[in-house]
């Protein structure tokens, strides 16, 4: 009997694709195109190979900024992945408070960026700042505008705030999917809450944590609302994160070739870095 294929199906498809085309496709070949090409303006452009990615390449200015991107996520994922694993492990299971718990959660995620980067530079103000006043007040000497280590625990704080939620929520959910038969044979052995942890929780919760991971890694690494709107890149170039630089570049500077350039290079860097997190966390999942 042969088989019959019903291609209607991609008619379905179409509008996605479409839609994708404009919004992705598109503005990555005008990128592509800017990437290659030098300008003089009246719309005339001239070839220029991999000058710009060589420009990029060569400038202290993107290393720098790349090293505080990686310092960045790697202080972010160090901090919120175990906090919010243990917030998730101290939410009730079951009664009126669960419900409590996850709007709470869920609170700081639904504010927009460029909010939660003018709530924390109005409480971290060392004037009318609630929370810089109070830590001046205590004897220390905190300026996130004029001393780079307070930047960065302004910004790293911030973030912590902002997204330790998604975090909590993720590794609920795995936490909630384990079936009671796990733990009453755990009650049955003795085991600890350690061991609980260590050989049940931890285990079941691989998945949801992988997703945690990538989706803080790749959020951390392209943070631009946050620390634009606290800090502006400085003080100096401190916490000049690559996004910030980009932009700078782009808008403020307007060198589109540079900055073509540079945003496919960060591009390619968050992919290749997303590629080998997934890599790495599915392999040793398979090999447990």
């Amino acid at each position: 009997m042969e088989k019959t294929f019903n291609n209607k199906a991609w008619f379905m498809v179409l509008p996605v694709m479409v839609l994708v085309a404009f919004s992705a496709v598109i503005p990555l070949m005008t990128v592509v195109n800017y990437s290659v090409q030098d300008t003089f303006g009246n719309n005339e452009f001239f070839w220029a190979g991999t000058e710009w990615f060589k420009q990029v390449l060569d400038s202290s200015r993107f290393w720098d900024a790349l090293w505080r991107n990686l310092a960045f996520s790697a202080i972010i994922l160090l901090i919120e992945i175990p906090l919010g694993i243990l917030i998730a492990l101290n939410m009730p299971r079951r009664g009126i408070w669960v419900p409590v718990c996850l709007v709470l959660m869920a609170l700081p995620l639904l504010i927009p960026w460029n909010v939660v980067g003018t709530i924390w530079q109005l409480l971290c103000r060392v004037d009318i700042g609630l929370l810089g006043s109070a830590v001046t007040a205590l004897g220390f000497s905190y300026n996130y505008a004029a001393d780079p280590v307070d930047a960065w625990i302004t910004v790293v704080l911030m973030d912590v705030w902002h997204w330790t939620s998604l975090v909590v929520l993720l590794a609920y959910a795995g936490l909630v999917s384990i079936p009671e038969a796990y733990y009453q044979a755990a009650r049955i052995d003795g085991a600890s809450r350690l061991a609980v942890f260590r050989y049940i929780q931890l285990p079941k919760m691989k998945r949801v944590l992988l997703i945690a991971v990538l989706l803080r890694f790749m959020d951390s690494f392209m943070i631009y609302t946050e620390p634009f709107v606290v800090t502006g890149g400085g003080p100096g170039s401190s916490t000049m994160f690559l996004s910030i630089d980009l932009v700078k570049m782009a808008v403020g500077q307007f060198d589109l070739g540079p900055a073509a350039a540079m945003s496919i290079i960060y591009f390619l860097i968050v992919l290749l870095l997303s590629w080998v997190f997934y890599t790495v966390m599915t392999t040793s999942d398979a090999k447990a």
